[in-house]
């Protein structure tokens, strides 16, 4: 049997009830390794695989100190009573004692200014209790954050007292909290939205819930296989958050256009598993093409050196592959134990489910229309797409500190505290290290240094004094940022240390001078986003060029693909810009951004434009391939470059915007939830999605192609040799359909 779409559905349709017994078994086995493994698997940890600064940084400090241990601060505040009240002095006695009873195996130390190893607020009304947690992984240490806060809260609190907790375990936990809130809001948000689209778009409720099921059965399947993935490599628990999304979104795409075209078929008369056989010579091959041009946009984020890119991908690529899977086997299986049960619950009239050749209806009005003033629509799309985009240019990258969480976390409350009384940022302090003696040269440039570092108000004061291994070569003093961390004040102050007070101070001298700790890793991560952005861009580009070349023997319509998807990615970065940035943004999109409960901060998730770009370029062209695939059916049969493009529009038009309303609302409801670098990236999937079915695929594709008439299929001579692949099985549609018309 000759392997491809079209035989994989016949084949899966005639054996219906073995592939349904075994993906059940896959699933099945899937859902006992998510429970067993895919926990352990999952991190907030981001690992470079190179070595930038703030890498060769740790490695010393590991050498010297060990593995590092996470520091968290219990925060005992006063109203009105101050740390010379005894009832104050005996809580904080109480509260040390507590948490020094959870044992060294996970607390190493707590302190106060009981022995004076606390720092007290200038007032005098908060005291800050230090805790060195004792395990050094920091899934483990969350854990012990999560008793730590639980021996707090059961002391008996005072009038006028209250405890806050803050540190990086303590923030780990309240970021998987709200991810955890997050993926619960989108998942069911999406489905409700998706479900209430498909019966619009298909007509009848079991057609519209198969391909919700299918999603649902993609997303499990790839959580199993992630959870394989995380035996080998650790992985950001947002993969979870991401795969659900990216799941839904493709898994009931996917489906949405194999069904339509099941019945699309079965309408014009043929029989049950000769209507599934053609859908898999069609839909079915087109959805193999397109998962293929997501899976090579996403396989780009593989050359960023970090485990967030390639975890994010990672868990995308495997969600797309099982939901290309389960489309080409699984639905075409369901498909023919159902028949025409499909059709069953109708919400629609039975005329109105497909646009089978109907010539007249909304579509076809909307791209005639277009083709006979294709300049005047081309520019005007062209035109709005670039004004969006233009805000891209004043985009300040950074990373989401406690600052950008909602204002009711106790985490963000204990936060501004910090700030207020002590150091905003002691619980992720810089690390100055010296990669060599002390000499008389070095003790002046490490004087030099302190100097500077104390007329910076970004800087606060060091904790404590240099510290040294035993060996006496390898040095390193702690010194905290005045604020949040991640924030463009603390970058810029960063970068001031790196590039102007440690080359002063130490010109001339042999011995290295490194900047590390966690917020010189963010600058790291932005200088690697920087760096390999251009790689990355070149690799999906290319590898899109060459596979739509091959897929439509034609360099015009990828060329032209490519500048249109760009289009739509770069008005997706503008708007993220516009409604998360007010910097940029005038004040009635800052009122309307509000509304809608997104959070306003001064930077954009450095990461996003770069993961943006990948997954839109794939999405994107997951659309472009399935309009075009039924252009150039058309096109193949009649000749007629016009009419073929009126064809493929109105045939497609319903289901493909169908399709991005459910997308829209599949990463519209991640969007919904309190993490602001969740907001940004499914607000900017959604309306990138948004834009790329409204202006690109139903204006600018159907003037763009009306221009360019019959050059949209140019190749040139010497690319002959090119392979026929036949996407859409084009020439038997053309016979079948043929054949059926003059019948």
């Amino acid at each position: 049997m000759k392997l491809n779409p079209e035989s994989i559905a016949r084949a899966s349709s005639r054996r219906p009830w073995i592939t349904v017994l075994l993906w059940i078994a896959v699933i099945a086995g899937s859902g006992f390794l998510s429970a067993a493994l895919l926990g352990d698997a999952l991190t907030t940890d981001v690992t470079f695989t190179d070595r930038p600064e703030s890498v060769q940084a740790q490695e010393l400090l590991d050498e010297m100190r060990g593995e590092p241990k996470f520091s968290e601060f219990v925060i005992v505040a006063g109203d009105g009573i101050t740390v010379e009240d005894p009832s104050f002095q005996q809580f904080v006695g109480e509260v040390q004692a507590a948490v020094a009873g959870l044992g060294p195996d996970k607390v190493l130390f707590v302190g106060s200014f009981l022995d004076e190893t606390g720092p007290v607020s200038d007032d005098g009304m908060t005291a800050l209790l230090p805790v060195t947690m004792a395990n050094s992984d920091l899934a483990a240490a969350s854990e012990d954050a999560l008793e730590l806060e639980a021996a707090v809260a059961a002391i008996p609190h005072p009038t006028g007292i209250e405890t806050l907790l803050s540190g990086q375990a303590t923030l780990n936990n309240v970021f998987q909290e709200l991810a955890e809130e997050t993926l619960a809001k989108g998942e069911s948000f999406g489905i409700i939205i998706a479900l209430v689209v498909l019966m619009g778009v298909i007509g009848t409720v079991v057609a519209a819930v198969l391909p919700i099921l299918l999603a649902i059965a993609a997303i499990a399947v790839a959580f199993g296989l992630t959870a394989l993935v995380g035996l080998m490599f650790d992985l950001t628990f947002f993969i979870t958050n991401f795969i659900t999304m990216m799941g839904l979104a493709v898994g009931i795409d996917y489906s949405l256009f194999i069904v339509a075209r099941y019945r699309e078929e079965r309408i014009r008369g043929a029989a049950t598993l000769e209507a599934i056989g053609r859908a898999g010579a069609t839909a079915n091959r087109a959805v193999f093409f397109s998962g293929l041009t997501v899976v090579l946009a996403l396989m780009g984020l593989f050359f960023m050196p970090n485990t967030i890119f390639r975890s994010l991908s990672t868990g995308a690529i495997l969600v797309v592959v099982v939901a290309m899977a389960a489309s080409m086997t699984l639905l075409p299986a369901v498909l023919a134990l159902l028949g025409d049960k499909v059709n069953r619950l109708r919400v629609r009239k039975t005329e109105s489910l497909n646009n089978v050749d109907r010539v007249g209806g909304f579509w076809d009005k909307m791209s005639n229309a277009v083709m006979r003033r294709p300049v005047v629509w081309l520019l005007a799309g062209a035109a709005l797409l670039m004004a969006i985009g233009v805000a891209y240019f004043q985009i300040e990258k950074g990373f989401s500190g406690v600052s950008t969480l909602p204002d009711d976390t106790e985490a963000k409350q204990a936060f501004l505290i910090l700030t207020e009384e002590f150091s905003g940022g002691l619980g992720e302090p810089l690390e100055i290290v010296i990669d060599g003696a002390i000499t008389p040269e070095v003790g002046d440039g490490l004087e030099e240094l302190l100097a500077a570092l104390a007329a910076d108000p970004a800087f606060g004061p060091p904790l404590g004094e240099l510290q040294s291994n035993a060996a006496g070569d390898i040095h390193a003093l702690t010194v905290p940022l005045a604020g949040d961390s991640a924030s463009q004040a603390s970058v810029a102050a960063i970068e001031r240390l790196r590039g102007t007070y440690v080359p002063a101070a130490f010109a001339g001298l042999d011995e290295e001078v490194l900047v590390g700790g966690y917020p010189a890793f963010s600058v790291d991560f932005f200088d690697d986003v920087d760096t390999f952005t251009p790689i990355v861009f070149t690799f999906v580009l290319g590898l899109s060029f060459l596979l739509l070349t091959v897929v439509f023997r034609s360099i015009v319509l990828p060329i032209k693909a490519i500048l249109l998807n760009l289009l739509s990615v770069a008005a997706a970065y503008g708007a993220v810009v516009l409604f998360f940035q007010p910097s940029a943004s005038p004040s009635w999109i800052q009122e309307i951004a509000e509304w809608m409960g997104f959070i306003q901060v001064e930077s954009i998730e450095a990461w996003l434009p770069l993961f943006l770009f990948s997954i839109l370029f794939g999405l994107s062209m997951d659309y472009h391939v399935f309009l075009l695939t039924r252009i150039r059916e058309y096109y193949d049969r009649s000749g007629d470059n016009t009419e073929a493009v009126a064809h493929g529009l109105r045939t497609t038009g319903a289901i493909i915007t169908g399709a991005a309303l459910i997308m829209v609302a599949v990463f519209g409801g991640f969007a919904a939830g309190d993490l602001v670098m969740m907001q940004q990236m499914g607000f900017g999937l959604a309306i990138a999605v948004f834009l790329d079915a409204t202006i690109v695929r139903s204006i600018l594709v159907p003037a763009g192609m009306r221009l360019l008439g019959n050059w949209n299929w140019y190749l040139p001579k010497w690319l002959d040799w090119l392979p026929q692949l036949d996407v859409e099985g084009h020439a038997a549609a053309a016979v079948a359909h043929d054949r059926e018309a003059h019948a």
